[in-house]
Formats: C-alpha cells, structure tokens, sequence
C-alpha cells in the first residue's frame, strides 16, 4: 500500500500520480501530531474543540514533512455544498474562509488543503495544462455530484479536456460501514440512473450508500477514462490507528488532511 513517512509524518499518495514530478499529493494520516485525545494526534480542524496552537502545530509539521512553505496553505470552511473556488494565492492569516467544497489553482505557490473524517477527498490533476483541484463530496457533495462541478470549471478556467485529467478517490469511509437513512436512499435513487448498484441492502434491512462508486461514475460520465482513475480502496472506519472516523468515534474525533500542490 503506497505510503510515505518523513520523522512522525505519514502520508498515502496515489500511484497514478507517483510519477508527476511536478506534484505534490498526500492524505495525511493522524500520526505524528501533538494533539491530545480525542483527537490524538496530528488533528487539522479547531472546529472539533481542539486548540488553535495544537492545530497551528499539526499544520507546521505537515508542512515541513511534505517541502511546503508555511504561508502556501489555502482552505475553505466546507459546508457539503457544490461551490468551486478558483485561487491563485494562499489564504492570508486571519483572512475569512470562503465557503466551499471544491477548490483549484495553477499556481505553484498554493497548496490546497482540505479537512477529513470519512468524507471523500477526490484529488483531479491535469498534466497539459498544469492545474489541480482539490474536492471535498460526504454524501450530499456526492448527490449533488460537487466533483462533476469542479470539472466543469477546470475545464472552464484552465481548457482541461477530461480525456487528460487524473483522478484519485481516497481514503473515506466504505459501503460496508456507511449505513443510511430514507433521505439519502431516495437522493441518490433521483440522482443516479444507475442506482441499484450503489445502494446494498443488509438480512435486517439497512441500506449502505456507497461514496467511492458514485463518484467514480459521476467522473467516468464526465468523460474522464477508466485508466485515469484510482479509488484507494482504504476505508477510515476499519483504520483507526490511520484514519479519524467520524461514524467509526461516535463523532469524537479530529479530522486529517489532504494537501495538493504543484511544484515550482
């Protein structure tokens, strides 16, 4: 399984990116950090009630594990919406977040980042043109296909064609333990003509929603190819010793993060 550490620091990268030289891609895992239970340890959220020093310190060491300067970090405050921001500079110190759930840039002075704890981060990477967007998709994003919308810009910004754009799915929780109610069952039926196969249906009659399959198909009708996609397949539910989980921590958990940035 494609992992890279540097001190305390743990990161999974996608092989469909590993020979881009001129990215840089991780899903940083929760080790290494200073934060104290329930958000041991490297937790990137202060929206979890974890203190503003811990976090500013998880975020340091993320930084100097991945060869990231301190003020490239740009993050929104994600509200499970379709909003796609577009930025060429980082998010200043005591700036306001832009609320969003899907960001982009060409810059290589931003690194995007975005914050996890079973949701889907969706990595896309055009090569030509040299542009990265980072998606955040729970199960309202994916339902209202928040990763078909950052393509769309892509495509509108920086002339992507999705016949060259790279994908990864990453770690996020998986059908097995994604359990869902009436709400969501009859969103994704309305949303997907091809339904049945991502709703699974347990002996006592619990529906499971299944994120990583939706959104590889909203990608494949986007026109992306098949071989340009790759779902990590790592669940955060069945790794906690890796991964904060919301549904798996009852909701008392911190949040990791995936970080994408274009080299200089």
């Amino acid at each position: 399984m494609p992992f890279n550490q540097k001190d305390a620091i743990e990161w999974y990268f996608f092989d469909l990116f590993a020979e881009e030289k001129s990215l840089i891609q991780a899903v940083v895992t929760r080790k290494g950090g200073i934060s104290p239970h329930p958000w041991a340890s490297l937790n990137m959220a202060t929206s979890v009630g974890d203190s503003r020093e811990n976090v500013l310190e998880n975020r340091r060491r993320i930084q100097q594990a991945l060869g990231l300067q301190k003020a490239w970090f740009f993050d929104v405050w994600q509200v499970h919406g379709t909003n796609v921001i577009a930025t060429r500079s980082p998010r200043l110190p005591g700036e306001p977040h832009q609320k969003a759930d899907a960001m982009m840039t060409d810059h290589p002075e931003v690194a995007l980042l975005m914050l996890f704890a079973d949701c889907v981060p969706i990595f896309l990477y055009d090569p030509i043109h040299r542009a990265i967007a980072l998606v955040h998709a729970g199960w309202q994003g994916t339902v209202s296909h928040v990763v078909q919308h950052a393509v769309s810009r892509m495509k509108e910004y920086y002339g992507t064609k999705t016949q060259d754009l790279l994908a990864g799915i990453g770690p996020s929780i998986c059908q097995k333990h994604y359990e869902v109610g009436e709400e969501v069952i009859e969103r994704v039926r309305t949303k997907f003509q091809e339904s049945d196969g991502l709703l699974s249906h347990t002996d006592n009659g619990k529906a499971h929603f299944d994120l990583w399959q939706a959104n590889l198909q909203i990608l494949l009708e986007c026109g992306l190819q098949n071989d340009h996609i790759q779902v990590s397949g790592i669940c955060t539910v069945e790794d906690p010793e890796r991964w904060y989980s919301h549904r798996g921590e009852q909701g008392k958990t911190g949040r990791f993060g995936a970080v994408l940035a274009l080299r200089q």
